[in-house]
């Protein structure tokens, strides 16, 4: 029995074929979950063309980049970035990059997307878009081509196309995500999301009303822009604004003024010279016999440091007018300063603006070198504070010409869309954090004409309307100073509300603007005539008992308040004087019961019906931004009249200009939009828009021009050449340093409300930008008759008035 061998019992089962079963596990808890891991599906491998990387040369790659980013995008690549698209188009392109065309392509998306990131005109190789641009697109080659160029294109780096999606229902559960993980579009980057609007068209009936793309932009949630002069292009200053910024921020506000000018002026014709024909004389300021331009009519700036060791030579200088200690005037720019004497000039245009200190002028003149300075001593002519010894004799004064809006954005044409675009320009400049115009404006312009569906009301001018259309929608009802503690300021107002109230539902106007001063005199400034906090807010108290007669203008419209100097709370520390810009908007705490007259009459609005009116208590200054970047309107109340007329240096012809103007008792006629042509005679340079009903000669005797009118002509000019709203010393005129830039006008917006009840009311178009004024809602030595100013959106304004 020891050989007899017995088998051995398996303490485990037998094997047996296991049954069908579902690979995916169940939820229910009666099924247990599988000891081991179903096996996940078959995964075919993607199949990719293999790439055999190369060594590619800038220099061999630098004609392709050229006539891609420079001809074709007006881009400038810096030896830097053509180094990196060079290493990037090697490793994933390879040998194929110019036979193939895939250079080409992988060219054209970075330079798109470079543009869509708002990246500026030059593109620099250590700046962590192109590295973003770069890695994005690496993550989306496949064989040395895109596989999503519709994507990239815009933006859309992280959007599955098909053959990604087919790969993701490959998992290893073979089940297929609800949802796909997506990046905005890029319209994002150009302020698309802010706006609402996409691809397609919008079919929301609570969006096809022009008040839903109205905008009121904030002096202080105005993006913060710099002028580059190395990259000639605008940044955003990335250093945290303060109301108590350092001492060198104001050196900063000067530098970027003069800058900003500086470049605008270059671009001009005038100060272009041809590089074929050279001048025969030194140019001049003064007119020459001819309107045309010529090749010897081109004008060139010397820097103030130019002038050492020039005695007797001619120049033209642009700068800042200044005072110094001695109380003489001079004239500064960044490299010097320099005494000036104005004594023997004459403005060009004669009479036709004002020059104070603080503005930046153009000086054409001769450079006198004296051997016993007379600016020693305070005057510091021996180079202490970058003085230069002597003086510049100026002969002609000018203000530096403006430059209209169209050319500064680099567009043209009716439409202004692609097909019409010119070169250079800042159109990729998002100004208002609302789009940019190369970005979104032609799109919004087409949507602006399909919600309004009358573009004849849109170029009819509103100072002749015809009685026969039902009134338009886009219209902005602009009111003057609105002292609220005059009783019949308030009278006036329900007036004005009622003309409008009667108005067929749906054709009322879009938005009311109110200026201040809401006070006479300045509140809570310790024993004003306007009293205390208490008898301010009883104030807007009695506004909002006014305002609630007008339900239905309350649930159709946007009610839009600006300060003034006499408003709380800066009135409380500048006793009337004038306050520190941009100025915060007026308090809550005094403005309570406005809020809720609207709340109360929007709260009888059907449940399905969307919006409602609002109360926007804004700054000033502060902006309109109607469709984007298609309307822009600044609202700004300030005494520039009158602040112009104290401040204004006195030169040959201003005598002469004043007597004249003191024989002429002419009034401006109201309503009429004001031609600015003859501010110019037809010999000027400078073009001057026309908008007035009847055109008038250039030789038209000055005599004949009302002196309102003409005085309307010279704040406007003097405005909108300066592009900035506080052309005046700090002294006479805060300004907060650190947003200074909310200040200017550049590019030139479309209109400008400028409340100043010391001007007489005007509609002026002058470089395609429309100016109003108001004035106040009272009119002075007319009892009983209140004035305003009815805006149609993209046309001009006509000054109205009524019995009360």
């Amino acid at each position: 029995m020891r050989g007899q061998n017995y088998p051995a019992t398996s303490m485990f089962a037998p094997k047996t074929p296991a049954t069908a079963r579902n690979l995916i596990p169940s939820s229910s808890p009666a099924f247990g979950t599988p000891a081991h891991t179903p096996k996940p599906f078959v995964i075919a491998p993607p199949t990719k063309a293999t790439i055999l990387p190369i060594l590619l040369p800038p220099a061999t790659l630098r004609p392709l980049a050229f006539r891609t980013f420079t001809k074709k995008h007006s881009l400038t690549l810096t030896s830097s970035a053509l180094q990196e698209l060079a290493t990037f188009i090697g490793r994933h392109c390879g040998s194929g990059w110019r036979e193939e065309g895939l250079a080409e392509k992988v060219l054209e998306e970075v330079a798109k997307s470079w543009k869509n990131r708002n990246g500026g005109v030059i593109v620099d190789g250590a700046s962590n878009e192109l590295k973003d641009i770069l890695k994005t697109l690496e993550g989306n080659m496949s064989g040395g081509r895109i596989a999503t160029g519709r994507e990239l294109s815009r933006q859309n780096g992280l959007v599955l196309d098909s053959s990604q999606e087919a790969d993701l229902s490959n998992t290893r559960l073979g089940l297929k995500p609800m949802t796909v993980l997506t990046r905005d579009d890029s319209g994002t980057s150009f302020g698309m999301s802010g706006l609402g609007v996409g691809e397609e068209e919008i079919d929301d009936e609570g969006l096809n009303h022009p008040r839903k793309w109205l905008k009121i932009v904030n002096a202080y949630d105005q993006p913060r822009l710099m002028y580059n002069v190395s990259k000639k292009h605008f940044e955003k200053d990335s250093s945290k604004p303060s109301l108590i910024p350092p001492v060198f921020h104001k050196t900063s506000l000067f530098r970027n003024r003069y800058n900003v000018i500086h470049q605008r002026l270059l671009r001009n014709e005038s100060f272009q010279s041809s590089t074929v024909a050279t001048t025969k004389g030194p140019p001049s300021l003064k007119r020459s016999s001819s309107s045309n331009m010529t090749s010897q009519q081109t004008y060139k700036i010397t820097p103030i440091a130019n002038l050492l060791g020039r005695h007797g030579s001619h120049h033209m200088l642009l700068g800042f007018l200044s005072v110094l200690p001695t109380g003489n005037l001079a004239i500064s720019d960044l490299t010097g300063t320099i005494s000036l004497d104005i004594s023997h000039a004459v403005a060009i245009p004669e009479d036709s603006a004002w020059f104070t200190p603080g503005m930046i002028v153009l000086v054409d003149g001769v450079y006198e070198e004296e051997e016993e300075s007379t600016g020693r001593g305070l005057g510091g002519s021996n180079g202490v504070g970058g003085i230069i010894g002597g003086r510049f004799q100026g002969f002609f004064i000018g203000q530096p010409p403006c430059e209209k809006r169209k050319a500064t954005l680099g567009v043209s044409g009716p439409e202004g869309g692609q097909d019409h675009t010119i070169g250079g320009g800042f159109g990729w400049i998002d100004f208002l954090g609302v789009g940019s115009e190369r970005a979104v404006g032609p799109k919004m312009r087409k949507l602006e004409q399909r919600i309004l569906r009358q573009p004849r009301l849109l170029s009819q001018p509103s100072s002749d309307p015809d009685p026969d259309l039902p009134p338009s929608p886009a219209r902005i009802v602009i009111v003057g100073e609105l002292n609220l503690d005059q009783p019949r300021a308030l009278q006036a107002l329900r007036k004005i509300l009622a003309t409008y109230a009667t108005e067929p539902e749906g054709r009322t106007p879009m938005t009311f603007v109110l200026t201040g001063n809401f006070a006479q005199h300045a509140v809570m400034a310790g024993g004003g005539k306007s009293g205390g906090s208490v008898e301010y807010k009883e104030y807007f108290d009695a506004l909002a008992s006014v305002l609630s007669d007008f339900p239905t203008l309350l649930q159709s419209a946007t009610f839009v308040f600006v300060p003034g100097d006499n408003d709380g709370w800066p009135s409380s520390f500048g006793a009337g004087a004038a306050v520190p810009l941009p100025r915060k908007p007026v308090p809550d705490i005094f403005t309570s019961r406005v809020r809720r007259a609207f709340a109360t009459a929007n709260a009888e609005l059907p449940p399905n019906t969307r919006g409602g009116g609002e109360a926007i208590w804004t700054s000033n200054p502060a902006r309109l931004s109607v469709f984007g970047p298609t309307h822009e309107i600044v609202l700004f109340r300030d005494d520039m009249s009158a602040r112009m007329r104290r401040t204004a240096v006195r030169l040959k012809s201003s005598s002469k200009a004043s007597n004249e103007n003191d024989k002429e008792n002419d009034e401006s006629p109201a309503g009429d939009d004001v031609d600015m042509t003859n501010t110019l005679d037809s010999t000027d340079a400078m073009d001057v828009d026309s908008a007035a009903e009847k055109p008038r000669s250039g030789t038209a005797d000055r005599d004949e021009i009302p002196h309102d009118l003409r005085s309307a002509r010279k704040l406007v000019k003097t405005l909108l050449d300066q592009g900035y709203l506080a052309p005046f010393r700090h002294t006479i005129r805060p300004v907060h340093w650190d947003h200074a830039t909310a200040l200017h006008l550049y590019p030139l917006p479309t209109a400008v409300v400028l409340a100043d009840p010391t001007a007489p009311p005007f509609c002026v178009t002058y470089e395609g930008c429309h100016v109003m004024n108001p004035g106040a809602v009272l009119v002075t030595g007319r009892r009983g008759v209140g004035r305003w100013i009815e805006y149609a959106l993209g046309g001009t304004g006509r000054v109205r008035e009524c019995l009360f």
